[in-house]
């Protein structure tokens, strides 16, 4: 008579417990509003970029084209328009007028840095008192309807001989965009540590001079020590 012996089986060992995935439901309306929103912001550009490409378009057509109503999209494409502006026709050049703008424009911007460094410096770091109402006055200033000052500006320049000038242009440029320079400008010279600044002053640097030593005011960061 044979004995059997039981042999003990191994307790079977706990299946390791899955990973919690969030729901399918809310990945996926994720998803979809991810997507409408990415569509909206594509009808959005699409929007912007419409007329834009009406007036290219428009350009490249002839006059007869161009000015029929409703307008005739499939008109033929024809250079001719650009090849008067710039007189291959024999007509008169914009290259004068199109320097002249571009000799005020950038007369007047370097003229409106110049002038707003120091006074946004000066907000920034030593403000006056109620300087809000300082920034809020400067701003006021872009509030003058054009055509509210337009007949005291030509009145002015016809009294001291300056039209048809250049640089009445960039006057005028400089005092419309000053203001607006200036308020921007102090928002972002505020940021400047004022740490930085004296620590300069104490190792003898002017007021002048030391801007190089804080400028930039958001250095890059630092690399990481080797290991």
């Amino acid at each position: 008579m044979t004995a059997t012996a039981d042999v003990p089986t191994a307790a079977a060992s706990p299946l390791p417990a899955a990973r919690r995935r969030p729901p399918a439901g809310p990945q996926r309306r994720a998803r979809r509003r991810g997507a409408a929103l990415g569509l909206l912001a594509w009808l959005v550009g699409l929007l912007f970029f419409l007329p834009v490409a009406w007036m290219v378009l428009t350009s490249l057509h002839a006059e007869q084209d161009a000015a029929t109503n409703p307008p005739s999209l499939g008109a033929s494409l024809t250079w001719d328009g650009y090849r008067t502006f710039f007189g291959a026709d024999g007509g008169a050049s914009p290259w004068p007028s199109l320097i002249n703008s571009l000799t005020a424009n950038v007369c007047s911007t370097l003229l409106v840095l110049v002038l707003a460094l120091p006074a946004a410096y000066a907000l920034s770091l030593r403000p006056v008192r109620k300087w809000t109402d300082v920034l809020f006055f400067f701003l006021s200033t872009t509030m003058l309807p054009v055509v509210a000052g337009l007949l005291p500006v030509y009145l002015f320049a016809k009294n001291i001989d300056m039209l048809d000038n250049i640089w009445l242009l960039v006057i005028l440029y400089t005092s419309m965009n000053l203001p607006i320079a200036v308020w921007m400008m102090q928002s972002f010279l505020a940021d400047i540590p004022v740490a930085i600044i004296e620590a300069a002053q104490i190792d003898g640097a002017r007021c002048a001079p030391s801007w190089p030593a804080w400028w930039p005011p958001s250095p890059a960061p630092a690399s990481p020590p080797p290991r």
